[in-house]
């Protein structure tokens, strides 16, 4: 991989990371039940706050992408530290499924039944799951081909 293709790929993981980071904070500033509250009593929130905690482990995912892709440049994607890189990135979109099973339950338990309409937000987070579980699906298989090539030509 050229030193462009992975700078390219760096700077969308950037993007990524500032444009989820942004839409975190802008959007329950403009949906669903906190339109009304001012910026303090938003993040008040608990269910707020559990997606942002949960967030945690996305950006941590991201920062290892990052860190990878610096192996690459350095062609070394063959070792040792690729592959942890890779698996953290498993291990966090692992905990992101679990985080986000935790509020879907959260919202057809608790919220179910109030006024609000919850389609909206369970739609984003199935979806969310679902692209987590391909992401764990894919670092496995890297994760797998990775320590196979390493113990091969060791």
């Amino acid at each position: 991989m050229t030193r462009s293709s992975t700078l390219f790929l760096k700077a969308a993981v950037l993007l990524i990371a500032a444009a989820v980071f942004f839409g975190m904070i802008r959007f329950p500033q403009t949906e669903g039940r906190a339109t009304n509250l001012d910026l303090v009593s938003i993040y008040k929130d608990p269910f707020i706050i559990y997606i942002y905690i949960a967030s945690i482990s996305f950006f941590v995912a991201l920062y290892q992408a990052f860190k990878l892709l610096g192996y690459v440049d350095k062609n070394k994607i063959f070792s040792q530290a690729s592959v942890k890189a890779v698996r953290n990135i498993k291990y966090c979109a692992i905990a992101l499924v679990a985080f986000f099973v935790g509020a879907e339950t959260y919202l057809f338990i608790v919220e179910r039944g109030k006024s609000d309409d919850i389609a909206g937000g369970v739609m984003m987070g199935l979806f969310i799951i679902f692209a987590s579980l391909i992401v764990v699906a894919a670092a496995d298989v890297f994760e797998r081909l990775l320590q196979k090539t390493i113990t091969k030509h060791s």
